[in-house]
């Protein structure tokens, strides 16, 4: 890639220029929280959530800005027509890298929504950003491990019963809820225990999206599916920030959210939940012939 600066240079002046854009964005985003915990009148809470929404986009667009100046990446997009930042959507991603997200935001900032996603409780102690992520409202959640699960089947019911709660929030602004179904990134070796039938993912998982069709399934103007391949390999976040991603290439494809799967319980109802599982196979079925076709190459669209 061409740089105006040493990779090793450019990418402690990206990274300290994210650092500080977040310590500028935070006390915003820090005030919005607070006005919505001590004034909970719908109007103000209203407006606090639509200036925190404001001010989340303003950091991002500011990290992209940083981020355009330390290399030169090229993007092969495929995008649908008619997405709105006043709309209601779910997005699901194939998982590479820490990348990931922040490609995610790249191309679908001021297009859709800010993306929100489902955090790990323990990344509340993150400095700065936890309670960054707490204050644009991400949902914070337990995570155990599937021993725990197999011994307390409850608290399985526990974790469904915060996202549903979380889905129920979201009704009231819109809202783009980022899903990676695989759970982690994905590995070869993690592929091969898992005995998944695919050559570039690993098994889904359907019931984290369950509860966003189940409880917010009316207000979805759709469900945006995105794939994501590096040409280059899968890059580390220095890679990112030192301007070392050579390419990126990117397909959504919008998905009809059935109407059936409304209020449905992913946990009792049989039907419901072999339905959706049904659904994510054959999505991830084409996935993966997908990501084949990507390593062979793409048609070039830029990304502002």
């Amino acid at each position: 890639m061409r740089h105006l600066v040493p990779a090793p240079v450019a990418g402690s002046l990206a990274f300290v220029a994210l650092v500080a854009n977040t310590l500028v964005h935070f006390p915003l985003m820090m005030a919005t929280a607070l006005l919505r915990k001590l004034v909970p009148l719908p109007g103000v809470v209203g407006w606090s959530r639509r200036a925190a929404a404001a001010i989340g986009a303003s950091w991002i667009d500011v990290n992209v800005l940083g981020l355009r100046t330390v290399g030169d990446m090229r993007w092969h997009v495929t995008l649908p027509e008619g997405l709105g930042p006043d709309r209601w959507y779910l997005v699901t991603a194939n998982h590479l890298s820490l990348v990931d997200i922040v490609i995610l935001q790249w191309m679908f900032r001021r297009k859709i929504p800010m993306l929100k996603f489902f955090l790990k409780k323990e990344l509340f102690w993150v400095p700065l950003l936890g309670l960054a992520w707490w204050a644009l409202e991400f949902p914070f959640m337990e995570r155990y491990p599937r021993a725990v699960l197999e011994k307390r089947p409850d608290l399985r019911r526990r974790d469904l019963e915060t996202t549903r709660r979380a889905c129920e929030g979201f009704r009231d602004h819109p809202v783009s809820v980022l899903n990676f179904l695989e759970g982690t990134r994905f590995s070869e070796s993690k592929r091969d225990r898992q005995g998944a039938p695919y050559m570039h993912l690993l098994l889904p998982r359907a019931g984290g999206v369950a509860q966003v069709v189940s409880s917010l399934g009316d207000q979805l103007d759709g469900w945006l599916d995105v794939t994501i391949h590096y040409p280059g390999g899968t890059p580390a976040f220095w890679d990112l920030i030192s301007g070392a991603i050579p390419s990126v290439v990117v397909h959504v494809e919008r998905l009809a959210v059935d109407q059936a799967w409304i209020g449905r319980d992913y946990e009792t109802d049989l039907e419901f939940r072999e339905s959706l599982q049904r659904f994510v196979r054959d999505l991830w079925a084409r996935k993966d012939e997908r990501l084949g076709a990507m390593a062979k190459g793409a048609a070039a669209r830029p990304v502002a």
